[in-house]
């Protein structure tokens, strides 16, 4: 590890001096080394660049790669590995890299080379600002005044923590407002989340008794920080703070008794307005406006409601490529409604043949989803089959690995934990099929007859009330 960090930094130095001044400002160099690894790549995105748009780092025979960025766009870039994803604040003449353990993904995360330090303190909020998301259930349910003293306790002690930190390293104007939003709006997020939790569904209505000065926070609310679009914990709070608006139009004409529906039509028409109104910056907007409609039209089974939703969504987006994958997605979902026959998708088995899933479907046949990269999921839904086979003889069970990865890592996955090859597949073109299929989750799994007719989906196969389908198909 200590030779290639050197080998790194010699390479860079001599990269740079081969450049004049004004060339050397322009560009940066990103590598690392990925312990575990799930494929044989790291796919890069540049900041506000689509999910098409992507550098592919290929590993080497040690598992390491690199790049040089030049012209470099400053600014906060994804990448990903396995299906798992973390941030790296680029900026020139950065010489960045990193190492970590797929097993642990962003706790063994380190950098190191020019620019590590705040790329490592920033994976330090990060964490930190996870740590309270899986406390928050617990505080959460402390009383409003009391909540509001725990968080905004740790807040000021990180804002202190940034303030020494950014003066004695003196570090640039980006690097401090990513840090400062990073702590702010994972603490507004917090707030906007609390009475959903605090109060729950039933009794969200108590809502409007919370204290006057509640959401005081939300006058430092700004709606269009381009720069940090694509930012996770910039994105959590939008979503979760929208969410909290549009409560008040949901419960304007609402029964006193009423409990709270986030499928409501009322109430998803409003967030949409919401952010049509709030936000200017298109990409941010944009973004907002298809993942709400995306969602809302996944899970409801009103066709007058979608259509509403859709009709409300191609009015305010700017961006025709969303427009038409919003379409399309509607139009999908359609294909999938019980009675329905299941849409035609090309499988790869274990033996690297291909087989069309209609040649599959003799009898009735439960299709559940996984990943290589969700291991507690892959290990508990295989042991699950396992006795649900056993259970109900007559019931066809086929397993499809979602990856796009490279096949090996499917198969080893399969040979390590010795699971029966012979109902395993992947998709022959997984971004067509996952489309085809809607597919925007593991936990999907689709139901169907001996003649191909879907008979519903569901998405906990550990509920009784999928169990209870099997039963009745069994029989």
């Amino acid at each position: 590890m200590r030779t290639f960090i050197m080998s790194f930094m010699i390479l860079s130095t001599l990269l740079s001096c081969k450049k004049n001044a004004n060339d050397a400002d322009r560009l940066a160099y990103f590598g690392g080394e990925i312990i575990n690894p799930t494929n044989d790549y790291v796919l890069l995105f540049s900041p506000n660049s689509q999910s098409e748009n992507s550098d592919t780092l290929f590993l080497n025979n040690n598992n390491r790669f690199f790049t040089k960025l030049d012209p470099l766009k400053s600014g906060l870039y994804t990448f990903i590995h396995g299906g798992q994803y973390q941030m790296v604040l680029l900026e020139p003449q950065d010489s960045v890299m990193l190492r970590l353990n797929t097993n642990d993904f962003d706790e063994s995360l380190v950098f190191t080379g020019t620019g590590a330090k705040k790329n490592n303190f920033l994976i330090k909020i990060f964490l930190e600002n996870e740590a309270d998301q899986s406390n928050f259930i617990n505080i959460s349910q402390m009383e409003p005044e009391k909540f509001e003293q725990h968080i905004d306790s740790s807040r000021t002690e990180r804002l202190d923590e940034l303030s020494v930190f950014s003066d004695k390293k003196q570090l640039s104007k980006l690097f401090d407002k990513i840090a400062e939003t990073s702590i702010n709006y994972s603490y507004y997020s917090t707030k906007e989340m609390y009475p959903f939790a605090y109060y729950g569904y039933k009794n969200l209505k108590d809502y409007k008794n919370l204290p006057p000065q509640f959401y005081d926070f939300r006058n430092e609310i700004d709606y269009n920080i381009g720069i940090l679009s694509d930012f996770f914990i910039y994105n959590r709070f939008l979503y979760s703070h929208f969410n909290n608006m549009a409560l008040k139009e949901f419960y304007a004409n609402a029964p006193e008794d009423s409990v709270f529906n986030k499928n409501s039509i009322v109430y998803n028409l409003e967030k949409l307005k919401l952010m049509d109104d709030r936000i200017s910056n298109d990409t941010i907007k944009n973004k907002l406006l298809k993942n709400t409609a995306r969602d809302f039209i996944s899970m409801c089974e009103d066709s007058t409601a979608v259509n509403e939703i859709i009709a409300s969504y191609l009015q305010k987006s700017t961006n025709p490529e969303d427009k038409v994958y919003i379409e399309r997605l509607a139009s999908s979902i359609k294909k999938l409604k019980p009675g329905k026959i299941m849409p035609e998708v090309d499988l790869v088995n274990y033996n690297n043949e291909t087989r069309a899933l209609s040649e599959l479907i003799t009898q009735p046949t439960v299709i559940y989803f996984w990943s290589s990269n969700l291991k507690i999921h892959y290990k508990n839904s295989h042991y699950k089959i396992g006795e649900l086979k056993k259970k109900y003889p007559t019931i066809q069970f086929i397993a499809i690995n979602i990856n796009d990865n490279d096949k090996k890592y499917w198969k080893k996955t399969l040979d390590e934990f010795k699971f029966p090859t012979d109902s395993e597949y992947q998709f022959k073109d997984p971004i067509t099929a996952k489309q085809t299929l809607v597919l925007n989750t593991v936990y999907k799994m689709i139901v169907v007859d001996k003649d191909m007719r879907i008979v519903d989906s569901y998405y906990n196969m550990f509920h009784t009330k999928f169990e209870d389908k099997l039963k009745e198909l069994n029989q």
